[in-house]
């Protein structure tokens, strides 16, 4: 039996790990289950499935991407001001917090408090490694 190489539509079972800069792992399932993706099908940001093309079964990589060809950069029209009233007053604010708010199709939207007063809430919508310049390491185990 060949040995497949990845291209548009393969079906690949992978591990992978994303790290920042400093090599603080973000994100990582070496020593887990593999994770199982089809390539185009837009869960993984163009920059990773570029990476991916042309590997094989048993093949690895580590690699840097830019945050363009990532998870892009922050966009100022992300981040809003949701009035204070708009929160259940049993959540504890504080800057870092993760709330979900539904978007206009009921999708989960997930967004960090920035800052907050008696008034308003300042929320990030950008994607948390939005700017960041990240390390992809990853090792084939099957392509379909």
């Amino acid at each position: 039996m060949a040995n497949l190489t990845i291209k548009e539509g393969s079906k690949v079972r992978l591990h992978f790990s994303l790290a920042l800069e400093d090599g603080a792992t973000v994100d990582s399932n070496f020593g887990g289950t593999p994770a199982s993706l089809t390539i185009g099908d837009g869960r993984l940001p163009a920059g990773f499935e570029k990476i991916l093309m042309g590997l094989s079964a048993g093949d690895q990589k580590h690699q840097p991407v830019a945050p363009a060809e990532a998870f892009g950069m922050p966009n100022p029209a992300n981040i809003q001001r949701v009035p204070r009233g708009s929160f259940d007053s049993a959540i504890k604010l504080e800057e870092g917090l993760v709330v979900s708010f539904a978007d206009a199709a009921g999708n989960e939207l997930p967004g960090v408090v920035q800052r907050f007063d008696e008034e308003c809430v300042t929320i990030d919508f950008n994607h948390p490694l939005a700017g960041r310049n990240l390390l992809f390491k990853v090792q084939i185990i099957d392509v379909g």
